[in-house]
């Protein structure tokens, strides 16, 4: 089973507490979508899972507590796609994918068929195989964040985590990474945890949502519940029309606050 849980997890920074007594159960095979202005907490959530800072409280996924795992464990339960990834510019793009299979490689040990096989499927998925022998310096920033998703799917963790999947790419590859990430979690029981600021892709893919504001949740629920004009622009200081279109999508549209 991949649910993952949460129980009262805190992160501090200093004198900051960045996240406070966080705790949710995310369902093996369910999407949960983290929403919230700039600083909220949403990828602090995430780095505390694959352990990039420090916590307090617990997280598990399944009967597996992940502290105490080395990077190597938690790897091989749960993948990441950073915000801001580090891209070796002289790799190239099927390497760096590869490199997604390292927790199921034995140290010494080299890539099987069967990881030669995910990769190849994985860029065929995400329509990169024309960049397979490329290097990532020579790509642009929607391609190269791609390929970041590429390398998290190719690792076939039980958990998948998005920090901004989205955020560089044009809205035929948003629909197609989506897409594929709600595509997996059918097929294999894949368990989502995404940061979005994208609101409307938010609410159209994910199961559930949480609003953070603060380093605290402050909503909780289906995209109608928490997509509400009142919550968004108390929260996100915003003025925004919120419509509720036939086949149940939610849409949030901005709005000026006045006219010229």
């Amino acid at each position: 089973m991949s649910a993952l849980q949460f129980d009262s997890v805190s992160v501090r920074y200093g004198e900051t507490i960045a996240l406070s007594a966080f705790t949710e159960t995310v369902s093996s095979g369910e999407w949960l979508g983290l929403i919230g202005p700039n600083g909220a907490g949403k990828s602090t959530l995430l780095r505390a899972v694959v352990g990039l800072c420090t916590s307090t409280g617990t997280i598990s996924i399944g009967s597996q507590t992940l502290a105490g795992r080395t990077d190597r464990e938690r790897a091989a339960l749960v993948a990441l796609v950073p915000q801001a990834p580090v891209i070796p510019v002289d790799m190239t793009t099927r390497d760096y994918v590869l490199l997604g299979r390292s927790p199921h490689i034995g140290y010494f040990a080299n890539e099987s068929a069967h990881d030669r096989d995910v990769v190849d499927g994985v860029l065929a998925r995400l329509d990169l195989e024309p960049f397979a022998s490329r290097h990532l310096g020579e790509l642009s920033g929607g391609e190269q964040q791609r390929i970041v998703i590429a390398r998290a799917l190719a690792q076939e963790a039980p958990v998948l985590l998005l920090d901004e999947p989205t955020s560089a790419l044009d809205i035929g590859h948003q629909q197609q990474a989506l897409e594929l990430v709600e595509r997996l979690r059918s097929e294999q029981g894949l368990t989502v945890v995404s940061a979005m600021h994208d609101l409307t892709l938010a609410g159209l893919y994910a199961d559930r949502l949480v609003m953070l504001d603060g380093g605290e949740a402050v909503a909780s629920g289906s995209a109608t519940e928490v997509l509400r004009a009142d919550l968004l622009e108390e929260h996100y200081r915003v003025h925004v029309t919120v419509r509720h279109e036939p086949d149940g999508v939610v849409v949030v549209i901005p709005r000026r606050r006045s006219s010229r």
